[in-house]
């Protein structure tokens, strides 16, 4: 895959495309490339479904016109002088945007450190394909399987190349692999689905299709037969990690800057106060080595550094990009992410820090509550913090996993969850959001 990212053609098109919005009347621009490369095989019952792959260059051109913008976008093949010139005409016509503006210069990175982001190892169709079946083989295999709804394995790559009117010139690319497979246990209306899966950026450190096939079996096994539970008030839920690295994801939602910027989050004017139980600690790390979302420079340019974002449980930094910034009277911090033809700001490599214990410390420290290993539905509301979420999992009675549990909701307000955690020390930071296990006391189950 290492020959497929040629940086010097596309930053020489990109520094192109700038020079061109400016001779066409543009006071700044920046254009980027995104690169991507892909390829993925599906099977169910031991049979190909489909093989794909796909390819494509997205090029996108912002130009300002005093404190007017504008964005276009065109795949390869276009004429650079005519995408130039619309979009500065554009830009003339549009309505004046006070925040809209590249990032200040002196921003801007400098220096482009190696993360370890790509593995250029080539991966075929025929090992994707045996991967899968193999995942699917192992999950089968699990006593207590009925029925398969399909494995895959998939590769793939991602580059980016940044030019903009104030000199900024950088590239980067990162590699991705990955393994899932989903499966059956039960009979008829009894039936009951799970799945596991693994996602790394070299493909050496992806877990074997065997351990992933195993580990969604006996995840689909466990629930089979689920009771249902009464009502009850004041219990303690945890969250298993997978689900626990949304709920981290609701935390990011009310303190990125363009949420504050439009007062959709509950926590707008809640800087420099607490939000989080005291002791806990969230961080986001851009240029951490060989992480899951790590990157030299953000969508304009900018480094980012780590940043503690809450301390001690103390609100410390809102995500900002430039336009974010400059509208909360701020300064950015790097974390502009580029979608599309439009820059908002965004997490990187978050994480709520670990705590001391173990799960099933945690776990038996409770006694009597609710083990969540799937939500439903999208029931926070970021306005008020809101909570309500349909939920599977596991009744813990006696500190114990006693049997498993559907058809229930969790509820709650996100500003009450977030001073009541409990951390368990077993985080996994290999992917873009990292939580351990949490317990959140205080929550109501509607059941029977």
């Amino acid at each position: 895959m290492s020959s497929e990212f040629d940086s010097a053609s596309l930053l020489s098109r990109a520094d192109q495309l700038v020079e061109l919005a400016r001779a066409a009347g543009a006071d700044q621009a920046d254009a980027v490339v995104v690169r991507s490369r892909s390829k993925s095989v599906s099977v169910r019952q031991g049979k190909v479904e489909s093989t794909d792959s796909a390819e494509s260059d997205d090029f996108s051109l912002r130009v300002f016109v005093g404190k007017r913008v504008a964005s276009v976008s065109a795949n390869p093949g276009f004429d650079l002088k005519v995408l130039a010139e619309r979009a500065v005409a554009m830009a003339k016509v549009s309505p004046e945007d006070p925040y809209a503006g590249l990032a200040d210069k002196e921003d801007l990175a400098t220096t482009f450190p190696d993360l370890k982001l790509f593995d250029p190892t080539e991966v075929s169709s025929e090992e994707l394909t045996q991967a899968a079946l193999a995942m699917e083989e192992a999950a089968l295999s699990v006593d207590g399987v009925t029925n398969s709804s399909g494995s895959g394995a998939s590769s793939g790559l991602g580059g980016m190349v940044l030019v903009t009117s104030d000199g900024f010139s950088g590239s980067y690319m990162g590699s991705r692999f990955g393994r899932s497979v989903s499966v059956i246990a039960g009979e008829g209306t009894k039936m009951e689905r799970d799945y596991d899966f693994d996602s790394r950026l070299y493909y050496s450190e992806l877990d074997s299709s065997e351990d992933i096939g195993r580990r969604a079996g006996e995840r689909v096994v466990r629930r089979v037969n689920p009771r249902q539970v009464k009502t009850a008030s004041n219990l303690t839920v945890v969250f298993d990690p997978r689900v626990a690295r949304g709920f981290v994801g609701h935390i990011a939602g009310a303190i990125n800057g363009a949420s504050v910027a439009r007062k959709t989050s509950f926590l707008r004017d809640k800087m420099g106060e607490q939000v989080l139980k005291p002791g806990l600690t969230i961080i986001d790390d851009p240029r951490r080595v060989h992480g899951s979302a790590s990157r030299p420079f953000d969508g304009e340019g900018v480094a980012g550094e780590r940043l503690t974002m809450i301390e001690d449980g103390v609100l410390k930094h809102w995500f900002l990009s430039s336009s974010t910034a400059r509208e909360l009277g701020l300064k950015t911090n790097g974390r502009g992410a580029r979608g599309g033809t439009s820059v908002s700001p965004t997490s990187t490599n978050l994480s709520l820090e670990p705590g001391d214990v173990s799960p099933e410390e945690l776990i038996r420290s409770i006694g009597t509550g609710f083990y969540v290993t799937e939500l439903i539905g999208h029931g926070a509301n970021m306005i008020t913090g809101e909570y309500s979420r349909g939920a599977s999992g596991y009744w813990i009675e006696n500190g114990e996993i006693a049997y498993p549990v559907s058809e229930v909701t969790i509820a709650s307000n996100l500003k009450d969850m977030f001073m009541r955690l409990t951390l368990a020390n077993d985080i996994d930071r290999d992917f873009s959001v990292a939580s351990p296990t949490i317990a959140i006391e205080g929550m109501t189950l509607a059941g029977l």
